[in-house]
């Protein structure tokens, strides 16, 4: 089963049952299972030693996955800090003065998220902690809600130059390569990331909804922001200070600053590395943790002094928060454990080889075959990251950089943006998870939700995707991209009117 296809079927099953269940926990158990099975011949003791010791154990015993956890712990703190203080109802009461409409509502989330293009994992939680009253107060949906919050997160990260994200990638990137360099000129042709950002703009600007968040909008606006049975969210009425747009405002903006001076730091800025260099040879996760501490001691002293919050209240938050984010570590957890068992069966040989065999045919469509691969491997693992490792060397290596051929950003870039799509898409992505986390809504739901749009992104990438393997002009096939993302917007708007009307005549 090694390097086969059978390498992918544990995600597979875990993301099948999730999606058939509603149940994440369970299904995401019985992948792993899956996986350890395959691992070890069905041999009982082989299935449960491989789960725990090379699975679970190690995988929180790995400092990069332990740091983000921390940091998740944090920024649950400082979240239940600012709702306790007031300071997230003091700025809902403030943007609802402000921002009118639905869509006003859905493009100041687009815009912030657009704005914390630092870290991904970052993104999620403080737009949420941020947009959750505005949106709330019009009556839009937890699942929409979330759907913002990703499609603003690792595809507007993947075309940051300073990110986390463009740090991964230039890490990637073969000895002797400018992997900065290698990233911002793979921007213009990741079409993804590029079209989701227009896609969700006209869904706002045209309030077009359709599949199964056609029918979260329709609740939200009957008074249910979630649709799931059962769901409810009492933590932001918990308000015990007197707080004001200051209290959420301040902490946000010292989170920021403290979480960016946090990577350049572990980049090497303070001894002499410039501001970019140390952005792209930084670790994240450390980064983030040390600036999500000084943020949240920051945060803490500042309440203080403006005597918002008690002390004992404010400690009182530090359990609260962590109970919060237990949902998101869980998942995250099990989706560690799950992409280690993929690992261990040879997923990435499997893929490897399925690009180097195609590489010698079909070269004008290869750059939609690589997205295809690239986003199937994410989707399958859950991790964009891990995907970039596995496909950019193998696409570099198959198109030397030195040959000045334009194809070789090109299927660099479809790499990047096949990544991000299958992430996007993905119920086990931490990205996807963290999403669900910081809108507070039902992660099967957000799932559920937001692949349709994903997926219609992905079809119009694809296409682009095969010109741009023709035509190897990056404003051209942009421009194609968004006259079909146009049309597809048209007709689906068209399609659901009349089916509206069908309706009411019947």
């Amino acid at each position: 089963m090694h390097a086969t296809f059978w390498a992918l079927v544990p995600p597979i099953v875990a993301i099948a049952l999730a999606l058939i269940t509603k149940e994440v926990y369970s299904s995401l158990f019985v992948g792993i299972i899956v996986g350890g099975l395959f691992y070890s011949g069905f041999g009982f003791e082989g299935t449960l030693t491989h789960i725990f010791n090379d699975g679970l154990i190690a995988q929180l015993s790995d400092s990069y996955n332990v740091g983000i956890l921390i940091f998740l712990v944090f920024l649950g703190i400082m979240v239940s800090l600012m709702n306790k203080a007031g300071g997230s109802a003091a700025f809902g009461k403030w943007a609802s003065s402000h921002v009118k409409t639905r869509i006003g509502a859905q493009l100041a989330t687009v815009l912030l998220g657009c704005l914390i293009f630092i870290d991904d994992y970052f993104n999620c939680l403080t737009v949420g902690s941020v947009m959750r009253p505005v949106t709330d107060n019009k009556k839009i949906s937890r699942a929409k809600l979330a759907y913002l919050i990703d499609a603003t997160a690792a595809p507007v990260c993947i075309i940051a130059p300073i990110s986390s994200w463009a740090a991964a990638v230039s890490g990637f990137a073969p000895e002797g390569t400018n992997g900065l360099m290698l990233f911002i000129k793979a921007i213009p042709y990741n079409y993804y990331a590029l079209l989701t950002i227009v896609m969700m703009i006209m869904l706002s600007v045209m309030k077009l909804d359709f599949g199964p968040m056609a029918k979260h909008e329709e609740n939200a606006l009957n008074g249910d922001i979630f649709t799931v049975a059962g769901k409810h969210d009492t933590e932001d009425t918990n308000v015990s200070g007197k707080g004001t747009v200051a209290d959420l405002v301040f902490p946000v903006i010292a989170l920021i600053i403290c979480c960016i001076v946090g990577m350049i730091y572990t980049g090497g800025f303070f001894e002499g590395e410039s501001f970019v260099d140390s952005f792209a040879n930084s670790d994240a996760s450390v980064g983030l943790v040390l600036g999500s501490f000084v943020g949240l001691v920051i945060t803490l002293i500042f309440y203080l002094i403006r005597r918002v919050l008690p002390f004992k209240d404010c400690m009182a938050c530090i359990p609260e928060g962590f109970k919060a984010m237990v949902p998101a570590i869980i998942i995250l957890s099990l989706a560690w454990t799950l992409k280690a068992m993929t690992d261990s069966l040879g997923a990435a040989e499997y893929v490897a080889g399925l690009v180097s065999n195609s590489a010698g045919s079909l070269l004008s469509l290869l750059p939609a075959i690589i997205f295809v691969i690239a986003a199937f491997l994410a989707f399958a693992t859950g991790t964009s990251w891990g995907t970039f490792g596995i496909l950019i060397p193998i696409t570099l290596n198959v198109f030397p950089l030195e040959n000045g051929d334009p194809i070789s950003i090109i299927c660099v870039s479809a790499c990047m943006a096949g990544a991000v799509c299958g992430d996007h898409c993905s119920p086990i992505s931490d990205t996807t998870i963290m999403s669900s986390a910081g809108a507070r809504c039902d992660h099967i739901a957000h799932v559920s939700t937001q692949l349709p749009y994903a997926l219609t992104a992905a079809g119009i990438s694809f296409l682009t995707y095969i010109l741009a393997g023709f035509v190897k002009n990056a404003a051209i096939c942009l421009i194609f991209g968004l006259i079909i993302t146009c049309l597809t917007m048209i007709c689906i708007r068209y399609v659901l009117r009349n089916d509206k009307k069908e309706k009411a005549g019947a």
